[in-house]
């Protein structure tokens, strides 16, 4: 399988060092810093490294003909999705993704109705990838991602009836050094942590709250214990009650107070904005400079120390009618993504989904066509090839509320 890899920051290297050890796969690295495409191209030598500008269609659509890829795996931030999305349906390849197209806040009530909703713009063009049978397989990461296929495990093997998927995330990594170092793109924090957060019931489809809201403390595995969670918004609240009978869906992050407050200050003054400000002269967008004032989430492995667990949370009926509560979840330790592959564990995490999902797509465990989440398709092969990756997932037993 021929793949363009777009975009070569921390996911995107990481995603090269798992695909370098799995025979199936050849890269072609893309990105607008041709440093940086090398960098990720260096994990393996027959890798080719291409500069790219994310934003330009025909120049993707053209590179994904001159190289004869099969497909476009995305590894940019959101603000790309839809013109790699186009480009990749104009070019007659597959597309996978790991965050989906942005939204935008109902202008009138923001905190109870949904606008444009996370991925809406891609499930406009679906009917044109099914025509042309090309496959799109959104959200396949980690959160959204590995999330859906333990909602797709979760409906075909341990429940009866779902009354809700909740997704939860939580860690205890450190970053030594640092008063204050996201583990993940800032960028893509602040869009999904301050973007009115959706929730979906089955009665009344999908709505949102404001920002932070409904916070629980919940029980995190390996060790990491307590973390307070909160909505935010996600794309697993809009892709799994597609394709998963579930009474209400939900996504909450273990952020911490600290965490929210420096998102909440940002807000305030106005740092979270994407929309160019005159400044000196110069026309700079306020998030892009906050991006380039904290260090590179990628950088930061080998002053991180910890666990990152990422779950989903179920709730219901199980097959023999009892009442039932599980926690499927996946954590990696950042000492062991640090040793085995020089990626810090959130990126690692992140990025080793799409690469089994490829794999998958290869072998014809997986197949499919017009724009799909992870949840359309079967659980079991998918989980079965995680965990020859060697990073094993896992059910929890939980005693459901009031038994």
């Amino acid at each position: 399988m021929r793949i363009l890899l777009v975009g070569a920051g921390g996911v995107g290297t990481a995603f090269a060092r798992i695909a370098a050890r799995r025979p199936f796969a050849e890269l072609i690295v893309a990105d607008y810093d041709l440093a940086r495409a090398q960098h990720a191209a260096a994990a393996k030598d027959s890798y080719t490294a291409v500069q790219l500008d994310a934003r330009d269609e025909a120049a993707t659509a053209a590179l994904l003909a001159e190289h004869s890829c099969d497909v476009l795996m995305n590894a940019t931030d959101p603000r790309f999705v839809m013109p790699l999305y186009r480009a990749a349906l104009r070019a007659g390849t597959g597309y996978l993704d790991m965050a989906m197209s942005l939204s935008r806040p109902d202008p009138d009530k923001p905190y109870s109705e949904t606008g444009v909703k996370l991925g809406d713009e891609q499930f406009e063009l679906a009917g044109q990838w099914e025509e042309r049978g090309q496959l799109a397989l959104v959200g396949i990461g980690v959160e959204p991602g590995l999330s859906d296929i333990f909602a797709r495990h979760a409906a075909d093997t341990l429940f009866s009836e779902i009354d809700e998927a909740g997704v939860r995330d939580g860690a205890n990594l450190v970053v030594a050094g640092y008063d204050f170092a996201p583990t993940f793109s800032i960028w893509t924090t602040i869009e999904e942590c301050l973007n009115p957060p959706v929730i979906w019931e089955r009665d009344r489809g999908w709505f949102t709250t404001e920002p932070f809201s409904e916070p629980e403390v919940f029980s995190f595995p390996a060790g990491i214990g307590p973390v307070e969670c909160v909505n935010v918004e996600h794309e697993e609240v809009l892709l799994i009650p597609r394709w998963v009978k579930a009474r209400r869906v939900t996504f909450k992050y273990g952020l911490g107070a600290e965490f929210i407050g420096v998102l909440r200050t940002l807000h305030k003054l106005g740092l979270d904005r994407v929309e160019p400000v005159r400044a000196g002269g110069v026309s700079v967008s306020p998030r892009d400079v906050v991006a380039a004032c904290l260090p590179d989430p990628a950088t930061l492995g080998d002053r991180m120390s910890g666990l990152t667990c990422a779950g989903l949370w179920v709730t219901g009926t199980g097959t023999d009618g009892a009442p039932r509560e599980v926690y499927l979840h996946h954590v990696v330790d950042n000492a062991w993504s640090m040793a085995e592959y020089g990626s810090q564990a959130v990126v690692w995490q992140t990025a080793v989904n799409p690469v089994v999902a490829l794999e998958l797509i290869d072998s014809g465990a997986w197949s499919g066509t017009g724009v799909l989440g992870p949840e359309a398709l079967p659980a079991q092969p998918f989980l079965d090839l995680l965990t020859d990756y060697g990073s094993p997932w896992e059910c929890q037993e939980r005693t459901p509320a009031g038994a």
